[in-house]
């Protein structure tokens, strides 16, 4: 019997990827509507975001916006917080909302056959939320204890450190974006109808609605959805920046946790939002090489050779203007002081270049891993709002991995040395007895102990 081999196919390499474009048009009560194509997925993602600033708070109710936004479904002008619940679970629609330094945004999951009926739902948690007293007083004690478990996490604890440390104390990025124990307690209903009244509104909202639409006349269903939102008294944001880095020296916070047995380590500087002038394209590289992957610089020592952590991660930090680069993970109480010289060393060394391997290594992962991040609606959905937030042009993806395929040692080199000078804010939680003084013999500034 004989038989006969089939020809080897050609294996092409793979056509450069596209972020989709949506169809845009803007609704009568002004908000921009972004419609996404994504067949096959019936769960329909909507994002809503209405451009905010922290800095419109009152000073001394600090996490008024964060609190309203946890209440916008706790009830409205037409249903009580069960009944509201009830309706939502009906439609198997699920409705989050929280706040950044850039927008207030709204995120719905819903069937794509019960769309017209959550877009109503928000519409009423939007235009008419009833904040029920017993609801508000809920909610604070709610924020207030997870303030308490927040200092008892060492990562949370880091990173409440490391936002002190590094902008400015005059700066609202300096503070937590939810509130502060004593901005909570002196919050009252009033505040979070007064901030509700004043600075959720249409105007210059975006909504993405993303999944499979086919059939859908998206622009009539919005309209009937949410076209009956209206806020006169509604307050334009104060326009996003970035926040002023603290400056300062290279320092280190060591904050005391006696008989830790590991400790958290944060080494960070300011760095850039995705509108830097220079591109964005270098900065995912950079975090993917520098400390993205089990295989990054940071990890091939620290794990891998040491045995010091279980992972620690390196990435660039966008905000909606202003940005951060920094690295964080736990270490082996034993291993602290060695395992933040040899970190502070990786980071440093990063700005003498990158070798090809590394490069190609990077740029293949970003790039080509780029459909699978964005197959589904929810991703496309959360990408599109957050340029909408950004301010961003709807192909920046795509250019942004266009980009990517033309970097090289030199473009890598000079974006990462425009962001590390050196002067890091390092911050290390774990036991200050053991630790002070060795950490203060490796020379990376003054350091300062502060009660966990």
């Amino acid at each position: 019997m004989s038989t006969t081999a089939a020809a080897r196919p050609e294996v092409a390499p793979p056509e450069p990827w596209t972020f989709p474009m949506p169809q845009e048009s803007v609704t009568e009560n002004g908000i921009r509507l972004l419609s996404y194509a994504v067949p096959g997925q019936y769960v329909v993602s909507v994002r809503l975001v209405v451009p905010l600033s922290l800095t419109d708070e009152p000073a001394d109710r600090e996490g008024v916006a964060a609190m309203t936004a946890r209440l916008l479904d706790e009830g409205t002008a037409e249903h009580s917080s069960e009944e509201f619940a009830e309706l939502m679970e009906r439609t198997g629609m699920v409705l989050g909302a929280a706040v950044t330094d850039g927008a207030l945004s709204v995120d719905v999951d819903v069937p794509q056959r019960f769309l017209p009926q959550a877009l109503d739902l928000l519409r009423q948690a939007l235009s008419e939320p009833a904040f029920p007293e017993a609801e508000v007083r809920r909610i604070l004690r709610s924020r207030l204890a997870e303030i308490e478990q927040e200092r008892a996490s060492a990562p949370h604890r880091a990173a409440r450190e490391l936002t002190a440390n590094l902008w400015a104390p005059s700066e609202r990025a300096s503070r937590p974006a939810a509130g502060t124990p004593t901005t909570i307690s002196a919050m009252s209903r009033d505040d979070v109808v007064a901030f509700h009244r004043t600075h959720i509104g249409p105007r210059g909202a975006t909504l993405v609605v993303a999944g499979d639409l086919d059939g859908i006349d998206v622009a009539e269903v919005v309209a009937t959805g949410l076209g009956g939102w209206a806020n006169p008294d509604h307050v334009p944001a104060t326009p996003a920046r970035p926040p002023v880095p603290a400056g300062g020296e290279a320092r280190v916070v060591l904050v005391d946790r006696p008989g830790s047995v590991q400790s958290e380590l944060s080494v960070a500087v300011p760095g850039p939002d995705r509108s830097v002038e220079s591109g964005w394209a270098p900065y995912p590289v950079l975090s993917f090489i520098v400390g993205g992957s089990p295989s990054a610089r940071v990890d091939a020592v620290l794990r891998e050779d040491k045995g010091y952590t279980y992972g620690i991660r390196a990435a660039f930090r966008p905000r909606a203007r202003g940005g951060s680069f920094v690295t964080a993970g736990s270490v082996r109480a034993d291993a602290t002081v060695d395992a933040l010289r040899l970190l502070v060393e990786i980071l440093e060394k990063a700005r003498e270049g990158f070798s090809d391997s590394e490069i190609r290594s990077g740029v293949d992962y970003v790039v080509q891993t780029a459909p699978g991040r964005y197959a589904t609606a929810d991703a496309v959905a959360d990408e599109a709002s957050a340029l909408a937030i950004e301010g961003l042009p709807l192909d920046f993806q795509t250019q942004t991995l266009a980009a990517m395929r033309e970097l090289d040692d030199a473009r890598l080199t000079t974006a990462y040395a425009d962001v590390v000078t050196g002067e890091w804010v390092v911050i290390v939680v774990g036991d200050a007895a053991s630790l002070r003084e060795d950490i203060e013999g490796l020379g990376l500034g003054p350091v300062t102990v502060v009660p966990a």
